[in-house]
This record gives C-alpha cells, sequence and structure tokens, in this order.
C-alpha cells in the first residue's frame, strides 16, 4: 500500500464503502502542496473538490483590494464543501483556500460529485455533514467579528491555529496576523504584549507559544 492510499484508507476509509474507497483511488488526482501555497483562488472555476489527507487549510475571503479575513480552517479528514456548490452550479469561487501547513490532498473530479450523491449513502451523508459543519464554522466566525474584542479574537485565532496545526507554537509574523484578523500590524502587536502580560502567550522572534489552549 501507498502512502497516499495509506492516508485515504485512515481518514476515510471508515466513512466510505470499499467500492468508494476503490473508485476514489482510481480517478483521484493526490497532490503535494507546500505551506502557504494557493490552492483555490477568488474568482476561479472549480473542476475538483480536494479530500485532505494530511495537513491543514486556511479558507479565507478577500474583498476587491485584496483584503483578507480568515473564516476557518479544515484538517486531515475533511473537504471544503463550498468547492461542490461551485462545481455543481458552475460558479466562480467566493473563496481562497490557502495551505497552512504542508498539505497532501486528492482532488476528485467534478463529474463524479453528483453521480457519488446518487450512487453512494456514505458519500452523501458526507457531503451534507461537511455542509453542517462548515455553516456552524462560517456562524462561529460571524459571531467572533460581532461579538469578541479584538484581543479575544486574537487570542481565539492562535489557540485555533495551534489546534489545526498540533503545536502550540505558532511560526507567523505580526503582519500576517493582521492580514488574517482584518487589522492593523500595531494592533497586533500591542495586544500580543497584552495576552504575553496575561500569562496566555510567550513571543518569541517570528514565533509565538500558546500556554493556555
Amino acid at each position: 500500500m501507498s502512502e497516499e492510499q495509506h492516508y485515504l484508507q485512515t481518514n476515510f476509509g471508515y466513512l466510505f464503502e470499499e467500492e468508494l474507497i476503490e473508485e476514489i483511488q482510481k480517478i483521484g488526482v493526490y497532490k503535494t502542496i507546500p505551506k502557504n501555497t494557493s490552492i483555490i483562488g477568488v474568482g476561479e472555476y472549480i473542476k475538483s473538490m480536494p479530500l485532505i489527507l494530511k495537513g491543514a487549510i486556511k479558507i479565507l475571503r478577500k474583498d476587491e483590494q485584496g483584503e483578507e479575513l480568515v473564516l476557518y480552517y479544515l484538517e486531515k479528514g475533511d473537504t471544503c464543501a463550498m468547492t461542490l456548490s461551485c462545481c455543481l452550479g458552475q460558479t466562480k469561487s467566493k473563496i481562497a483556500a490557502i495551505a497552512e501547513t504542508d498539505v497532501e490532498i486528492i482532488m476528485i473530479p467534478k463529474e463524479k460529485m453528483g453521480e457519488w450523491l446518487a450512487k453512494y449513502k456514505s458519500w452523501q451523508a458526507f457531503i451534507l455533514q461537511s455542509y453542517h459543519a462548515r455553516v456552524d464554522e462560517l456562524l462561529e466566525a460571524i459571531d467572533t467579528i460581532a461579538f469578541l474584542k479584538m484581543d479575544e479574537r486574537l487570542y481565539k485565532y492562535l489557540k485555533d491555529k495551534a489546534m489545526i496545526t498540533h503545536d502550540d507554537v505558532i511560526y507567523t509574523t505580526h503582519n500576517e496576523i493582521s492580514d488574517d484578523l482584518h487589522t492593523s500590524r500595531v494592533v497586533i502587536s500591542r495586544l500580543l504584549k497584552k495576552l504575553e502580560n496575561e500569562g496566555k502567550i510567550k513571543l518569541h522572534r517570528n514565533s509565538i507559544k500558546v500556554l493556555v489552549l
């Protein structure tokens, strides 16, 4: 068994029928994507849907000026159900997807997505569950923006990032955080120092250690 087949069986074998796993192995396109690489851009037509075998992906919205806002993260065993909507509706993507870590994915051609919804109950259940999970995460993102103060948003962002990468040390810059949270670097630097004084994080050069998860 190849490494790709191992990850597919580990992350999806308990969800899908053996026949579906065999189809995925036959027609899926395996890809390894380096950290910080764009996977899907806003305005692109999507021709396939990713199943994540390893690593984490960041999903963002961008405005016309290129300003970004992080919506949620995807990790192994997930897919982005929004890509299914774009594929089946033949519409342009309204989100961007960027590799948060080195990522291994298998891309499913759009021609198979609708066919599998009718053919495999496990695929139908997986897609519906994915929609449900993404809607919950979008609502959480809206609540975070609407109801949390910026220091609370920042702390939640750091904890989410640590959990999705399974590492309490986050390698990033103040500028990258400010881009993700759609605010200024000066504000982020001030609030990071505040969180450090409260004993929640420890600041290092180009990295942040989350002390309380």
